[in-house]
């Protein structure tokens, strides 16, 4: 018995730095876009297709990667996603022409869908309900220090190095972990001494047709209000962040870009914050639904507040507002706290795959409304153009109370 706890901590720590190092490759590319412009002579619209290539095939596997993940068991997918992503970094890194950019890219994002929704899967099956409410503040918080590593220290790493031998670095490291996770999840479960080491609850895999599982699911109020919610929290937030967020600070404060980089991070320590008290929150005081509520209103009222707050608002007044929707960000954990207590263990990896969709489809869209709303005004960004275009993550987050509003009274799953 206690090797066993000791064991599913190992294999604990051994996925959550996997999913460290993944959430950099998410966003680490973003440091070296004029540079990749620049060396590769791409246009501005072609590199925004690069950026939007790997959350694409992230958004469009979720689903699939859930349904073979109850078919057939996460740990084996959760392997071969570390290693796919080893590769097209280590492919980014010795890229010679805009084709193996985009390939590289796109093997990138099918590696990352396969990591989270295996991982909630596995720590599913690891752990008891309550302490996995707890992990889940824990792993928002491995992602958040993945998001703030690859903002200055990575750029720092960029500058000493070169661009190309930080991502190799990164991909080898990558693939190394393949090879650990190899072991940990699949390997060493089978040797103990003889006697194997077992999770502490065994999930039957499902024995319904593809087609099946897909209709119980598409059927499922809770599974549409989970999917609504994650798109109300997660891409108005990434999105934002990851490419309007820095030109709104240039041109509403006058920041230099180095000085609106800062003002982004504000929102990186909020996320921090967000999975691990509004997880500690949810397995001591509240329930996850409850909380989760509060927390889409909260951010709705940030997004609104920002908006109401004109073309030029108070400095202070958007550090606060970047710090609640950062905390929003990272509570969106709860998304898949209210999926275990909602389905069985034996649907966790689809209904996961399905509510991660919501946040990655937003994540796709609100780049492209914010920068159509921002193109109405003129070719440049304009300081009433960026204000008009908070309208999308305004809409995008009253989408998200709408679902979590729609949430029924889970039936925990123990």
């Amino acid at each position: 018995m206690q090797g066993r706890n000791n064991y599913r901590w190992f294999l604990f720590i051994t996925v959550l730095l996997s999913y460290f190092l993944v959430v950099i490759q998410r966003t680490a590319p973003g440091l070296i876009t004029e540079t990749i412009m620049k060396e590769f002579q791409l246009s501005a619209s072609t590199i925004g297709f690069l950026s939007s290539l790997q959350f694409i095939a992230y958004a469009a596997l979720q689903i699939p990667v859930g349904l073979l993940t109850d078919r057939f068991g996460p740990n084996r997918f959760l392997v071969f996603g570390v290693l796919i992503n080893g590769l097209g970094t280590v492919l980014f890194s010795t890229a010679g022409n805009a084709q193996v950019l985009f390939a590289s890219r796109f093997l990138v994002g099918i590696g990352d869908s396969m990591i989270f929704v295996n991982f909630i899967a596995i720590i599913s099956q690891w752990f008891e309900a309550n302490t996995f409410i707890k992990l889940l503040g824990t792993i928002s918080i491995g992602g958040g220090l993945g998001s703030l590593f690859a903002s200055f220290p990575f750029a720092l790493w960029l500058a000493i190095t070169g661009w190309r031998h930080a991502f190799l670095i990164s991909g080898l490291l990558l693939l190394l972990l393949a090879g650990l996770s190899y072991v940990v999840l699949i390997v060493l479960p089978q040797k103990n001494h003889g006697k194997p080491i077992k999770p502490t609850v065994t999930v039957q895999l499902m024995p319904k047709s593809t087609w099946h599982i897909l209709a119980d699911l598409l059927r499922s109020r809770q599974a549409w209000a989970t999917f609504m919610g994650h798109f109300g929290l997660v891409g108005t937030y990434i999105s934002f962040i990851g490419s309007w967020g820095i030109p709104y600070a240039m041109v509403a404060f006058h920041l230099s870009q180095a000085g609106a980089s800062q003002w982004v991070m504000i929102g990186l320590i909020g996320a921090l914050g967000g999975g691990q008290i509004s997880s500690w929150l949810a397995s001591r005081r509240f329930t996850a639904r409850t909380l989760y509520r509060g927390m889409h209103w909260l951010v709705f009222v940030a997004w609104v507040s920002l908006f109401l707050s004109g073309t030029h608002p108070s400095f202070a007044l958007t550090i606060v507002l970047l710090l609640v929707i950062g905390f929003g960000n990272g509570a969106s954990a709860l998304t898949f706290a209210v999926v275990r207590q909602s389905f069985s263990l034996e649907k966790v990896g689809v209904a996961s795959g399905f509510a991660n969709t919501g946040g990655f489809l937003s994540a796709v869209l609100l780049p492209s409304l914010f920068g159509a709303i921002l193109g109405e005004f003129s070719s440049h960004v304009t300081a009433i153009g960026l204000h008009d275009g908070l309208l999308i993550p305004v809409l995008f987050s009253a989408i998200g109370i709408l679902g979590s509003s729609m949430l029924q009274i889970p039936t925990p799953n123990k």
